[in-house]
């Protein structure tokens, strides 16, 4: 098969290096990609929004499979187009990626069809007086977004009122997010333990795939300003096989049957961002948010542990063919520290130098995810963005895993990066709590 990545960044590397593993790929371009996915395919010139060169491109190359990596395209219409000229894709339409470009549709749907997810409300711009009396009115915390795509830094988590008003404002007054603010989506504040669940859909069928826990502050001990991930690990304890059950026959199998009823059928990745809340009868699910694609640190773990080839599950996805597919994982874990530049995710310098990257993919369980780097001409990596590289690990459990991932970001020679020190520290606590048995 002749494959197209759209995206350049860790969970593209990711992508290209298990899709590179299939016997069944054959051609594999990635647009624009980076420096480390240039190891496994033929990186492209063109930005991953820009719909019409990456459609003229496909059509060209008698692409087989588009795979996009980021939801940007996705909500522009990019798998709409691609269908229209008989190109398949692993991604929603734009009407289905409203699950992540409208965080009202993705309320509005759970109301309509019983999917339990925080209370909430919408305003728009000419509902500012009401936005904040609402938020007066229900006080702190609170939890405070802006409707659509604003690269992850539209929500606020407000520990006070006044730190919600501001955060209406930023939308509805001051325009800070542009048109993804235009309105907002104010909710109940859920306390407890955040996990990710992915599965994949074709439609109808649903295949489920497993479950990973992010990192999104940027520093040690969460704290700090909000990231687009700076590590996670695979799977999350805190998803049990029991709440694995009810994630899927409260929230994905319905969110599924609703939008195929509905007529935006829903085909490709479905990532279901989860907060398990302690009920009285015990944990229970909720839906925060759904984002149409892998995610980013996540899918840096996801696919080390994937044992099935990756490829004929989203070509299968793509056309409509999972029922009857299977997955198979390795018993193992998987983590990921994330290395960014300093000052990140504030303003950060492009172009210092990083050494060490061989030596530290040479260590056993060991696989680097770049994310935003670039090779000189004498062969030297340069950091090129924000987030810069994913050390990834496997191991039998996660405190394993995460020795491995720290033996190698130790490796690595880079003054001018940092990272979190504390990556996984939840399963960590669950493991010294209840170790494995030697016969799991």
């Amino acid at each position: 098969m002749r494959i197209l990545v759209v995206g350049s960044g860790g969970r593209e590397h990711a992508l290209c290096w298990a899709l590179r593993r299939s016997p069944q790929c054959g051609a594999l371009f990635c647009a624009p990609g980076n420096g480390g996915i240039a190891a496994h395919a033929e990186c492209v010139a063109i930005d991953a929004d820009d719909v019409a060169a990456l459609v003229a491109f496909a059509r060209v190359q008698q692409i087989d499979l588009v795979i996009p990596g980021p939801e940007v395209p996705l909500v522009n219409g990019l798998v709409d187009r691609l269908e229209a000229i008989g190109i398949a894709a692993c991604g929603p339409r734009a009407a289905a990626a409203a699950l992540e470009g409208s965080k009202s549709f993705m309320k509005a749907l759970c109301r309509r069809h019983g999917i339990p997810t925080a209370g909430w409300s919408r305003f728009g711009a000419g509902e500012v007086e009401a936005a904040r009396a609402y938020a007066r009115a229900h006080g702190a915390p609170i939890v405070v977004k802006a409707d659509g795509l604003a690269a992850g830094k539209g929500v606020t988590v407000a520990a006070t009122v006044d730190e919600a008003l501001a955060a209406i404002d930023d939308c509805l007054v001051d325009g800070r997010f542009g048109d993804a603010g235009c309105e907002v989506v104010i909710e109940d504040c859920l306390v407890g333990e955040e996990v990710s669940f992915f599965a994949l859909v074709d439609g109808t069928t649903v295949l489920p795939l497993t479950s990973a826990q992010d990192h999104k502050r940027a520093f040690d001990g969460d704290t700090g300003p909000n990231t687009g991930g700076m590590g996670a690990y695979s799977p999350a304890p805190a998803l049990t096989p029991a709440l694995t059950e009810r994630v899927m026959a409260e929230i994905i199998r319905p969110t599924v049957v609703a939008m195929a009823g509905e007529g935006c059928p829903f085909r490709g990745v479905l990532f279901a961002g989860l907060m398990i809340v302690d009920g009285a009868a015990g944990p229970e699910p909720y839906l925060l948010e759904y984002n149409v694609r892998f995610g980013d640190p996540e899918c840096q773990v996801l696919l080390p542990r994937l044992e099935s080839d990756l490829l004929p599950l989203l070509h299968a996805a793509a056309v409509g063919r999972l029922e009857g597919c299977t997955v198979s994982w390795r018993p193992d874990a998987a983590l990921c520290v994330v290395m960014a530049a300093g000052g990140y995710p504030g303003a950060y310098t492009k172009g210092s130098r990083i050494a060490g990257l061989a030596a530290a993919s040479a260590i056993d369980g060991v696989t680097l995810f770049h994310a935003a780097t670039k090779r000189d001409e004498d062969g030297a990596w340069r950091a090129e963005g924000g987030r810069v590289l994913g050390v990834a690990a496997r191991g039998g459990t996660v405190a394993e895993a995460r020795t491995r991932a720290y033996r190698a970001v130790d490796t690595i020679v880079w003054p001018e990066g940092f990272c979190r020190r504390d990556i996984g520290w939840r399963a960590l606590a669950r493991e010294a709590a209840c170790p494995p048995s030697p016969l799991e």
